[in-house]
């Protein structure tokens, strides 16, 4: 079967701006596979990639008292305890991963947003290991180029 180049972008196209369908959650975990155990979690190095390439946005979910205390400035706080009055606020086009310091509740965080049709990912290293990665030079170099892709119109 031949493929046309218009065809193959309009295949990619759907199947990642394609909004997934809600499900309730024995059908999830009778389709959960080694598959997905491997889908459902990004480490802080990819999340820090995808975010600068504007694919991803990060949704820190812890309460707003300790997003006070720090955060980091790429994060949106959609405490876990809002998170079902505040889907509205998230992109359907883009993945959503799900952060807190460890990765408790960004875990349950992101198996509700996937029962809700989204697709999410959690952060299986944690903020903290973010945060140790981002020091120094790292720091810089993300923020460098996080500013650049906004400016370009990529958010």
């Amino acid at each position: 079967m031949k493929k046309t180049v218009l065809g193959i972008i309009l295949m990619g196209v759907l199947a990642f701006g394609a909004e997934q369908t809600p499900k309730d959650l024995d059908t999830y975990l009778r389709g959960f596979d080694i598959n997905e155990k491997n889908d459902m979690k990004v480490k802080a190095v990819e999340m820090l990639n995808m975010v600068e390439e504007g694919t991803a946005v990060v949704i820190d979910i812890r309460f707003k008292e300790e997003f006070e205390v720090w955060n980091l400035p790429f994060t949106k706080n959609i405490p876990l305890n809002e998170l079902p009055d505040r889907l509205g606020e998230l992109p359907r086009d883009k993945l959503i991963i799900t952060a807190c310091p460890h990765n408790d509740r960004s875990n349950i965080a992101r198996i509700y947003l996937t029962m809700k049709g989204y697709k999410a990912k959690y952060l299986s290293d944690g903020m903290l290991k973010a945060v140790d990665y981002l020091r120094g030079e790292n720091a810089i170099e993300f923020m460098e180029e996080l500013h650049k892709n906004n400016t370009k119109g990529g958010n």
